[in-house]
C-alpha cells in the first residue's frame, strides 16, 4: 500500500492575515500532514500593518510590529521565500512561475495577497490600477515597512508634510505626525474630516479638536497634480486651492485589493478574488483567496483584522480536512461579517460611530434622532433609534458613553426611555452602574477577541498584555483595547 504524500499548500503574500493562518496550519506541517511554502514579494516576514503611522514617526520599533516568529516557522518544516514574486499560475500543471524564473508546484493555493494603496489620477503620479505605483521622492503611500522607513527620513522638526485623504488612517498618520515637531496638513475632498461617519456639527467640532491637536485642515480640496523639482515632491496642486507647498506628501485615499495575479489565470475577479463561503476560488477546491484581496460571496473586503482572522481561523480547519486522509463531517457556512463600529484615538480625540446617523428630527415617525452638544468639553453625541433600538450614533469625548453604546448597538438591546440618562456615565460626579459585557461581547475590534477569551486566558495564568495576545490576539493590532485588558488583569486574582 503506498503510503498517502504531504499536500503541497502554496501560500501567496505573508501579512497578519496569512501568519494567522500558517498559525493554525503549524501542527499538521510539523506532523508532516502537509507541506507549506510561503511566497512574499516583501522581504520581511509578517507585520501588523496597523502600526505602521507609529513606525513612520519613532514611536515603535519594527520587532513591535512582528507577528511571525521565524524558529517556529523553521521548527515545523515551514518554508518562506522573502523578496520573491509570483509572477503566473499554471493551473493545468499546478505550478506557480517566479520572478526568479523558477517554479514551485502545489495542490493547493491560498492568495493572501492583500491590498496596494490607491494612487489618484493627478499629473505626475503613476495612478495604473494593477501595479505598485512608482512615486517620486516625498511622495508616500503608507502601505509597507519600506514606506515607513522612507517616510521617517522626511519628518522632521518644522517640516509640513501633507497628508491627502480625509479617512481613519489618514487622521491617525496625522496626528502621528503632529507628535514629532512636524507640521501636519490633512488636505480632503469633503466638507469635513470623516464626511460618511460624522454629521455637520460632529465634523466641526472633529475638525476644532484636530486643529486644536496640531494638524491643519484644509477641506474641500480637489487635487490635479503633484509639483516637482529636482529634488523631489513641494506641493499639491489644486483647483480649489491653488499651490500647497510642503517637504513630503502622504497619500491616504483607500486600498484596492491585488487581484492582477489572480485574473491571469482565469480567476473570476471583481472588488476582489471572486470566493464562494467557503473561500473557494475555483470549481476545483484547489484554490483558495481571504483577506483584503478576497470578495467572499459577493461582500467586498472590508480591510479590518477581525474579519480577515475569522477566514484564516476557518480556512485552516478546510485545509486540514481536506489534506486529511480520515473521514470528518463537512463544516458548515461560516461567517464572516464584521461589525460596522469606527473607533478613532489619539492625542486626546476619542470618537466612535456606526451605524447611519443621517436621519433629521423630523424625516421619519419611525426614527427618533437625539443630539446632545458641549463643544466647550469636546463632548457631542448623535443618536438614531427606531424603537429604542440604535441604528446608528456618533460620540466624541464620552468614552463611557461610548462603550454602552456600543454594547446597546451589537446586542440590538433597547435604550433607556430618556437618553440624558446616558451622559451619566462620562460625569465623575455621579456613581452609575453600567452594562457589564457578557463573554460573547467584543473586546478587541481588531481581532474579534471576545471579553470571555480575555477573561479565559487571564484565568489561564497571563498576567501580561502581551501574554493575552499570544493567547488570544486581543491587543495585538491597533493597540486601542489595551485598557481594558489591564483591567482584567487587575481584577484577577494574584498567584502566591
Amino acid at each position: 500500500m503506498n503510503e498517502q504524500r504531504p499536500q503541497r499548500i502554496i501560500i501567496i503574500g505573508f501579512g497578519p492575515v496569512a501568519a494567522s493562518l500558517i498559525e493554525g496550519l503549524l501542527p499538521a506541517a510539523a506532523s508532516g500532514q502537509c507541506e507549506i511554502t510561503v511566497i512574499s514579494a516583501e522581504d520581511q516576514l509578517a507585520y501588523n500593518r496597523v502600526l505602521l503611522a507609529e513606525l513612520a514617526v519613532g514611536a515603535a520599533e519594527f520587532a513591535h510590529l512582528s507577528m511571525a516568529d521565524p524558529q517556529r516557522l523553521a521548527d515545523a518544516g515551514i518554508e518562506v521565500r522573502l523578496g520573491v514574486r509570483a509572477t503566473g499560475i499554471d493551473r493545468s500543471r499546478r505550478r506557480i512561475h517566479l520572478g526568479d524564473n523558477d517554479f514551485v508546484s502545489y495542490d493547493r493555493i491560498v492568495f493572501a495577497t492583500g491590498a496596494r494603496a490607491v494612487v489618484p489620477t493627478l499629473n505626475g503620479l503613476n495612478f495604473e490600477p494593477h501595479t505598485d505605483a512608482s512615486l517620486p521622492a516625498g511622495v508616500f503611500a503608507l502601505r509597507t515597512v519600506e514606506d515607513a522607513h522612507q517616510l521617517r527620513k522626511s519628518i522632521g522638526l518644522g517640516q509640513r508634510i501633507l497628508i491627502l485623504g480625509g479617512g481613519v488612517l489618514g487622521i491617525e498618520a496625522a496626528l502621528a505626525i503632529a507628535r514629532t515637531g512636524a507640521q501636519p496638513v490633512l488636505v480632503h475632498h469633503g466638507p469635513t474630516p470623516l464626511g460618511r461617519v460624522v454629521d455637520a456639527d460632529g465634523g466641526a467640532l472633529l475638525t476644532r479638536n484636530l486643529r486644536e491637536a496640531g494638524v491643519e485642515v484644509i477641506p474641500g480640496a480637489k487635487a490635479t497634480g503633484v509639483q516637482k523639482d529636482a529634488r523631489g515632491f513641494t506641493g499639491l496642486m489644486t483647483s480649489t486651492h491653488g499651490l500647497i507647498q510642503a517637504d513630503a506628501l502622504l497619500i491616504s485615499t483607500g486600498v484596492r485589493a491585488r487581484t492582477e495575479l489572480a485574473s491571469g489565470c482565469g480567476l473570476p475577479v471583481g472588488r476582489g478574488i471572486k470566493t464562494d463561503e467557503f473561500l473557494c476560488a475555483d470549481t476545483e477546491g484547489r484554490i483558495f483567496a481571504l483577506g483584503d484581496c478576497a470578495e467572499v460571496s459577493g461582500q467586498p473586503p472590508v480591510g479590518l483584522l477581525a474579519p480577515g482572522w475569522a477566514q484564516a481561523a476557518f480556512l485552516s480547519q478546510l485545509l486540514l480536512q481536506l489534506t486529511s486522509s480520515a473521514a470528518s463531517e463537512p463544516l458548515a457556512a461560516p461567517d464572516f461579517s464584521a461589525s460596522d463600529v469606527l473607533m478613532l484615538k489619539g492625542q486626546g480625540i476619542e470618537l466612535t460611530a456606526a451605524g447611519d446617523i443621517s436621519a433629521g428630527y423630523w424625516d421619519d415617525t419611525d426614527l427618533q434622532a437625539t443630539v446632545y452638544a458641549d463643544p466647550a468639553r469636546g463632548r457631542y453625541l448623535k443618536i438614531v433609534t427606531r424603537q429604542d433600538a440604535i441604528t446608528g450614533f456618533l460620540a466624541m469625548g464620552l468614552p463611557q458613553t461610548s462603550a454602552e453604546l456600543v454594547l446597546a448597538y451589537e446586542r440590538g438591546t433597547a435604550l433607556p426611555e430618556d437618553r440624558s440618562s446616558l451622559l451619566r456615565l462620562d460625569d465623575p460626579a455621579t456613581d452609575q452602574i453600567s452594562a457589564i459585557p457578557s463573554d460573547e461581547d467584543q473586546l478587541c475590534r481588531c481581532s474579534g477577541a471576545t471579553y470571555g477569551q480575555v477573561s479565559h486566558a487571564v484565568d489561564a495564568g497571563c498576567t501580561t498584555v502581551a501574554q493575552v495576545g499570544e493567547s488570544c490576539r486581543a491587543g495585538t493590532g491597533c493597540g486601542g483595547c489595551k485598557s481594558k485588558i489591564e483591567e482584567l488583569l487587575s481584577k484577577a486574582p494574584s498567584l502566591a
